[in-house]
């Protein structure tokens, strides 16, 4: 993170931009899930910052992106304190750590994606099992649920930002995957 005032203010400014555009891009949806879940494009300004910031701006706006997504589009599916959590910041906020593989965007984003993969199975485990059918263990039941979404979204997230790494200059020096 830049030291100086205006730099820190230009990271803020980018912060901003990048919740904003997260936002609209999760408005966008590919598919909806029934109880929640979607395949969208939302990751994609969170990594964005994360590559060129770093993690630690990328987890705070993931966590912020997440509060966000929460307010707007979460409330109507909380059942408990602790899955708003694994389902809202958390999981966004672990998209954000993509910025510890600054240098392998592609692996950064699989990574980043899975992380946040496990953040809702587990949420899915615990907090929604009971809507598994009869005989299926919640533990399945949640695998397959969330990867129904989830592993789109990381595909098409992972060849976005392949295409942003090697072919413009958003994610400044980053030519190779």
């Amino acid at each position: 993170m830049e030291t100086n005032a205006a730099g820190r203010t230009r990271v803020l400014v980018e912060m901003g931009m990048m919740i904003a555009l997260a936002f609209v891009l999760g408005q966008i949806k590919l598919y909806q899930a029934p109880f929640g879940g979607s395949i969208s494009l939302e990751m994609i300004p969170i990594l964005a910052v994360a590559f060129r910031r770093g993690a630690k701006v990328g987890a705070a706006t993931g966590l912020l992106y997440g509060m966000v997504n929460l307010f707007v589009d979460g409330m109507r599916y909380i059942v408990h304190p602790v899955q708003l959590l694994l389902d809202y910041p958390v999981p966004f906020m672990l998209v954000g750590l993509a910025g510890l593989a600054r240098q392998r965007p592609v692996w950064g984003t699989v990574g980043a994606g899975m992380l946040r993969w496990c953040s809702h199975v587990v949420s899915g485990v615990v907090f929604f099992g009971a809507y598994a059918p009869e005989g299926m263990s919640p533990l399945v039941y949640s695998l397959v649920y969330n990867s129904a979404y989830m592993l789109p979204e990381i595909a098409i997230s992972a060849l976005v930002i392949w295409y942003l790494a090697v072919r413009t200059d958003v994610l400044p020096g980053r030519r190779v995957p």
